[in-house]
């Protein structure tokens, strides 16, 4: 038996379990089996791996994603610029970590971009954060980071000012405000600046329709939420884990 899982805590948000098993169903995969594996503090996970000696890959959900790293063998170029990791394929004992974060974010976004999106506010600076960052200088989109409080190369919410959603038509959430059960959370900005010309995107995909998507909706912007990344990132996972 092929054994895949997921670890992050916590996990009754997730879809990815539901998502592989159905895969693995549908394709006949019978030698295959994925599970969740909730740790409440990363430095469980050595043991994890001794329990479940058949693991043959991981991916790596909220919070462990920058945790993760230093529990690695080897990283690839995209987890060594952006410093987060959501993906490690367990290869002859040893632990490569990837970012398929990355290419799941990029090729859903592609389809909505717009010739005025020139400027994104990230809202966040976890680990997802950082594979939406990463894509954006790809795509030569000029970007500010948005966060609770102020740092060295982030804006405080309370800072976003009309004349910056103005010029910043493209919004990204990147923190988990909205997740399922906590469905009337969603991030605070001026949402009565927003126009059609704005686009959102929230990476949370439960619900389908978060609260963030939907002060948007009214206002007219166009949106999507963060399914199609999960699908894109999971593929690229399968992918990796059978190179």
């Amino acid at each position: 038996m092929r054994r895949f899982g997921l670890i992050g805590f916590p996990l009754s948000h997730s879809f990815s379990k539901k998502f592989f098993s159905e895969k693995f169903e549908n394709e006949n995969t019978l030698d295959c089996a994925y599970e969740n594996f909730p740790i409440s503090e990363i430095s469980q996970f050595p043991k994890l791996l001794q329990e479940y000696p058949d693991l043959q890959g991981i991916n790596v959900t909220i919070p462990y994603k920058k945790a993760i790293i230093p529990y690695l063998t080897s990283i690839s170029p995209v987890v060594k610029s952006i410093g987060a990791c959501n993906c490690i394929q367990i290869k002859e004992g040893g632990l490569i970590g990837y970012n398929t974060d990355v290419v799941g974010f990029r090729q859903s976004l592609l389809p909505f971009l717009q010739p005025h999106h020139q400027y994104a506010l990230v809202l966040g600076t976890g680990g997802a954060s950082a594979a939406v960052v990463y894509v954006l200088q790809q795509l030569n989109i000029s970007y500010q980071l948005v966060s609770r409080s102020a740092g060295q190369a982030s804006i405080a919410y309370q800072d976003v000012t009309e004349s910056m959603l103005a010029t910043h038509t493209l919004i990204i959430n990147t923190t988990p405000l909205g997740t399922f059960p906590q469905v009337d959370d969603c991030p605070p900005i001026p949402y009565d600046q927003l126009t059609p010309l704005h686009h959102l995107y929230d990476l949370v995909y439960n619900p389908a329709e978060t609260k963030f998507i939907k002060m948007g909706k009214e206002r007219g912007t166009s949106f999507q939420n963060g399914w199609e990344m999960l699908i894109e990132q999971a593929n690229e996972s399968w992918r990796i884990w059978n190179s």
